[in-house]
């Protein structure tokens, strides 16, 4: 690859991406859906005018895009906000958790799908897009109990959601191997805690040394250091590197006492990374294997959304949202992207007698969720606090 086209490339994109947020702006569409469709034009499925490689840049975008996206919604998870909304934002991302695997599961056997796929599928239905839903929100400008519930919800459900997926392929692998039950369950939950120990090993020493160049204030070095350790040292031990950076993200912002303003000082950095990251995904999609998608990723699409609606309503009315609110909370954790992908691609590689169908079924619903989800979870935002009002 030559450096210089490289660079070009992404620079282009990057100013695309700009147009595409005036354009936004224009239209009250989701930046989201426009740089996602964006990169559809331009992908090999499109006119094909990228130089680059698609699927090896993408992968090094996405896993540093998200893993600073889950720190960030790890950040969200402060002692004050779960205080104030920590009954419904537990409440709401268990349930959905709970009421999506059950659903979709129980609704892809009933069908005639098998045990292994239908369990695996399910498992792959909790993923969220944490980028995207933070990026509506923060487009939006609504800041109030219900923005916070959501992004709380987000940023849970994802841990939740990685915590599920590993046990639920540890047991199918484990059973399609011969190697038993005991033996995949106890994989799956070696890379949860794995995820879990990077995350404090990172979070606990930051959250006392950083913020003391700039008193009180972390710096940019700072945060950035912090995630590039997150990610690289979860590859390299292959763990989440979602989890380990959400659990430093709340260590450091619970622990930290001496810092004045929260530790956001990647945001300054994430949206560059968020822009190539979705312009990719879009130009990753592979047009002929959408073709053999059909009634099996139609269902999916259905059954995880009757999953969000019931289960965001379920947890919404126990954690003591109001009627409105906890009718329209699942709606707004519908958008699926690159975390999804990921999970397939690990599911294809440990199941291969059924890996083409479970990567071509994603691809083909997570496209949908990808373009539709930011126009709910905006709309959600609207819904309640109406167009005008911020609270």
């Amino acid at each position: 690859m030559n450096l210089s086209i490289l660079l070009i490339t992404f620079g282009l994109l990057l100013i695309a991406g700009l147009g595409l947020d005036a354009l936004g702006r224009l239209t009250r569409l989701p930046r989201i859906t426009l740089l996602v469709l964006f990169g559809l034009a331009i992908g090999p499925s499109g006119v094909d005018l990228l130089p680059i490689s698609v699927t090896e840049w993408y992968d090094i975008v996405a896993k540093l895009a998200l893993t600073m996206i889950a720190f960030l919604l790890g950040g969200e998870l402060s002692r004050n906000t779960l205080t104030a909304h920590g009954r419904a934002i537990l409440a709401v991302s268990l349930s959905v958790t709970v009421v999506t695997v059950a659903t979709i599961g129980l609704g892809l056997f009933a069908m005639g799908v098998g045990a292994s796929l239908a369990l695996l599928l399910a498992g792959i239905g909790l993923a969220t897009d944490p980028a995207a839903t933070r990026d509506v929100v923060q487009e939006t400008g609504k800041t109030g109990r219900f923005a916070k519930t959501v992004l709380g919800v987000v940023a849970i459900d994802d841990a939740w959601g990685v915590i599920a997926f590993s046990i639920i392929l540890g047991l199918v692998a484990g059973v399609g191997s011969g190697n038993g039950v005991a033996d995949g369950l106890a994989e799956g939950l070696t890379e949860v805690f794995g995820a879990v120990l990077v995350g404090l090993a990172i979070g606990v020493p930051a959250a006392f040394a950083t913020g003391r160049i700039a008193p009180g204030e972390p710096t940019l070095v700072e945060a950035l250091g912090v995630v590039l350790l997150c990610a690289g040292l979860s590859l390299h031990l292959e763990v989440s590197f979602l989890l380990a950076g959400m659990t430093a993200g709340m260590v450091v912002v619970n622990f930290a006492r001496h810092h004045d303003y929260p530790f956001h000082e990647i945001e300054h950095i994430s949206w560059p990374f968020l822009v190539l990251f979705f312009v990719l995904a879009g130009a990753a999609v592979d047009f002929d294997a959408l073709a053999g998608a059909g009634t099996l990723a139609a269902a999916f699409i259905v059954l995880r959304m009757a999953g969000r609606l019931l289960g965001g309503w379920l947890g919404g009315t126990v954690g003591g949202l109001p009627r409105r609110e906890a009718s329209l909370v699942g709606l707004a954790l519908t958008p699926q992207a690159g975390v999804a992908l990921g999970m397939a691609l690990v599911a294809s590689e440990a199941t291969p007698a059924i890996g083409d169908t479970i990567l071509v079924t994603t691809v083909a619903t997570t496209i949908f969720f990808e373009l539709f989800g930011p126009l709910l979870t905006r709309a959600v935002l609207l819904q309640v606090y109406g167009r005008k009002h911020l609270s």
